[in-house]
């Protein structure tokens, strides 16, 4: 059976996502935030998968990646110009990767699938009927930025955060942010 899967990514103002491969913020609480919510499972014996694009898995600082506790997916089409560590699943396109998380093994211990970036993994993304939920932080501020995440279906509503997660505004280094959840309702 196809498993849904829920995208998370951090937006200022202006949309933007990232500028020359990071974050154009530092807020310690928000990537803690992303951290357990793209770990948290149900059945301790599995994991999650987060997906993302070649240019997102390489913004992550190196001795951080691949991000740990989790099937690390990454999507290139010119695979061979790169090395990634063979714990790595390395794809050409979101659909390889979901088909096998589908159908290999490499899904048989995975309970949630992420999506993290960058924008045309997140449209591309957003666009599937298997995209179940966008966990959005709101900052309220404006960035420079260079990348930035695409206008969000009509199909996406906003609705109740999960308990885990705050409500209220959030304040770190001066830069208020919320976390948002919207859900598509197309499913």
């Amino acid at each position: 059976m196809s498993k849904k899967f829920s995208c998370i990514v951090a937006v200022c103002e202006n949309r933007g996502i990232g500028i020359k491969g990071d974050l154009p913020w530092k807020l310690k609480q928000e990537l803690k935030y992303f951290s357990r919510t793209t770990k948290k499972v149900l059945d301790a014996s599995k994991r999650n998968a987060v997906i993302m694009g070649r240019k997102t898995y390489f913004g992550v600082p190196e001795s951080k990646r691949p991000l740990p506790e989790r099937l690390n997916v990454i999507l290139t089409r010119n695979a061979s110009d790169y090395t990634f560590p063979p714990d790595v699943l390395v794809c050409s396109s979101l659909q390889e990767a979901l088909l096998k998380l589908d159908t290999t093994d490499y899904g048989k211990d995975i309970e949630n699938i992420w999506i993290v970036g960058g924008n045309s993994v997140y449209r591309e993304a957003m666009e599937s009927d298997r995209c179940h939920r966008v966990y959005l932080t709101e900052i309220k501020q404006r960035f420079d930025c260079d990348a930035f995440f695409p206008e969000m279906p009509k199909s996406f509503v906003v609705v109740a955060n999960d308990v885990d997660i705050p409500s209220e505004v959030q304040e770190e280094n001066d830069i208020r942010y919320e976390y948002k959840i919207y859900e598509n309702q197309m499913e």
